[in-house]
């Protein structure tokens, strides 16, 4: 992916053919909130969800100087196991990241969907969040972003709905969805990220059976850990299985746990990569 590389590199990273490794970090100040800068809107939106049988919510974030009268490209940012559409809200500040990132023209402006990725009619993260329903729940979510979801957001929101103009991330179980859903449907995604991604993650003669295929379809593919979480196999065996098959990704690994110190990082990085490369390498 030539002009892939290239955009990697012009932003800071050193990047081999197929992968890279990296303790590249985010400046101080990267998720501290300026009075000095425009700013994005955060709003809570409901939509219905056949999937479930009931009306969900979600969050979206819309950038400084969003009009209804551009279209936009649509990330859709998931948390983990023990959080809900708020996570991310409220744990990782992505508006105080985006923004600062806008404020500095490192983006292209986009529209950001947190939602719920625990797709069940009592969706909170209470109670033994590891009961086999909650966790099968997280499998579900699957249709419900495809089926319910991304057609909610086309219809109400100004978006470019196709798989170029998508992307899906996300942390520990919500990396793991991100792969999941990501690579098991390229013809809606075209820009994939898994932060620490937890064992839901499927196997990676699984979650790339064609890697030709992936070769062609794929934007960008973003694996990344911290060097000391106890999951880091997951993204390592995935990362070890694309070497293997010549699939270009980037494979980042920073100093860090299983926390928002990493995560944040993540996003930081990912976000300045997407919607910025104008074909598939091939």
């Amino acid at each position: 992916m030539n002009r892939l590389i290239l955009l990697v590199t012009l932003i800071g990273f050193s990047f081999p053919a197929i992968s890279q490794s990296t303790s590249k970090e985010a400046p101080p100040g990267f998720d501290t909130e300026r009075s000095d800068i425009t700013h994005g809107n955060i709003d809570t939106i409901s939509y219905t969800s056949r999937t479930v049988g009931t009306t969900r919510k979600a969050l979206i974030y819309t950038p400084p100087g969003y009009t209804t009268g551009n279209k936009y490209p649509v990330l859709y940012l998931l948390h983990g196991i023990g959080g809900d559409e708020k996570e991310w809200y409220t744990h990782g500040k992505p508006q105080v990241i985006l923004d600062n990132l806008y404020a500095e023209g490192k983006l292209v402006p986009m529209i950001v969907v947190l939602p719920n990725g625990r797709a069940m009619k009592d969706d909170r993260a209470t109670g033994n969040i590891m009961a086999p329903d909650k966790v099968e729940a997280f499998a579900t979510f699957e249709q419900d972003l495809l089926n319910d979801l991304i057609p909610f957001i086309e219809k109400e929101f100004p978006v470019l709905a196709d798989r170029e103009h998508r992307a899906i991330a996300g942390l520990s179980m919500g990396g793991g969805q991100s792969l999941n859903f990501g690579l098991g449907n390229l013809n809606q995604f075209a820009w994939i990220g898994g932060f620490s991604s937890a064992p839901n993650t499927k196997k990676p003669e699984l979650l790339v059976p064609d890697p030709e295929a992936a070769k062609r379809q794929l934007k960008l593919l973003w694996i990344s850990c911290g060097d000391k979480d106890n999951l880091i196999t997951f993204s390592k065996r995935t990362h070890d299985y694309l070497n293997e098959k010549s699939v270009p990704h980037i494979y980042h690994i920073e100093p860090g746990v299983h926390d928002f110190k990493v995560w944040k990082n993540d996003l930081y990085l990912f976000s300045q990569l997407l919607f910025k490369v104008g074909d598939t390498g091939k």
